[in-house]
Formats: structure tokens, sequence, C-alpha cells
């Protein structure tokens, strides 16, 4: 019985959640399993992938075929480099002690690049709302600044009005006038 180590599609319309399986290559995509090796989560970011490494180590030892999402997501959580290392086991290259001590510390390395990850979309996130709230404020203190404006030619008027009884510019106005009213009574 060929056996493919393939994605079972879970979750609801436009947010996919996979199950990472062992399953017959004749059943259907999301029909009977042998065995569920882990979880996939594209939706989150970084994607979030639960993996049984041993178990998938072991089918992978038992000849099962990964497809090429498969084998990216054995890839990512060490599977294929721990089936790898198992190889050199059975060939008598390396110790499990020797295994173990490489396996950990390529874990270790890659849990570091992923909290790196995080920290650093963390930090964009944190940013991006910064720089949202610089540019809120600016918006509130133009819409102030507008809004005041609108409060001070009235009372520039009043002021001017005390001004204009006194001055000579009222006078220029009524001189006007009467030439415009002429004007009008000509056409």
């Amino acid at each position: 019985m060929p056996v493919k180590i393939r994605l079972q599609r879970h979750g609801k319309k436009g947010k996919p959640f996979y199950w990472v399986v062992a399953a017959d290559s004749r059943a259907k995509r999301d029909g009977k399993f042998l065995e569920k090796l882990g979880t996939y989560n594209p939706n989150t970011n970084p994607a979030t992938i639960d993996l049984d490494v041993d178990a998938s180590v072991k089918w992978l030892q038992n000849g099962a075929q990964p497809t090429e999402t498969a084998k990216r997501l054995l890839s990512y959580k060490g599977a294929l480099l721990k089936n790898h290392l198992v190889g050199g086991v059975r060939k008598g290259a390396l110790t499990e002690e020797q295994v173990e001590e490489k396996f950990n510390a390529w874990l270790e390395e890659k849990t570091g690049k992923v909290e790196a990850k995080k920290e650093n979309l963390s930090k964009e996130e944190e940013k991006a709302k910064a720089e949202a709230l610089e540019a809120e404020k600016k918006v509130n203190e133009a819409r102030i600044a507008a809004a005041q404006p609108e409060e001070a030619p009235a009372e520039e008027a009043e002021e001017t009005a005390p001004e204009a009884e006194a001055g000579e510019e009222p006078a220029a106005e009524t001189e006007e006038a009467p030439a415009e009213e002429e004007e009008k009574k000509e056409d």
C-alpha cells in the first residue's frame, strides 16, 4: 500500500486549517487516513505548525512519500533532517547521542530565528500603531486650527466696527456706493 504524508483540509471557507496526515495515496483528500502527524494553520503570522517529528520520521523510514507542501512543512520542523541523521546511525557514521545533539542544536537555532521574526513583527506593528497615532494627532490639530479661525473673524468684525466709526474708511465706502448705484441706473 503506497503511503503519502499530505495535508487534509479542515476549517471553513476562506479560513483553511490543515491536518498533516499519513494516508493511503488512493484515499480521498479529506477521507480516511492512517495517522494524524500534526496540524498546520496558515492564517497566523508566522504560520503555526505543530508536528510530531518522531512519528513523521517513523513514516519516512517506512517509505512514506511526502507531497510538496508536506515536504516543506517537514523540512521546516526538522523531520527530514532527523530522518537524514537517523540514516547515518543505521550506516554507523553517527551515534544516537550525536544525532540528538545535532538535532537539538538545529532546533534551538531555528527557534531563535522564529522568535526573532515574531519580535520583528511585533515591533513593526507597534511602530505602525505609533505612526497612526501621530497622524491622527496631526489631523486633530488641523481640525482644531480650522475651527479657531472661524470663531476669530466674528470677533474681529466686532472689533473693527468701532474703529470704522472713528476712521475714514466708512466714508470711502459711502462714496463708492453712490458711484455703483449710478452705474446700475445707466445700464
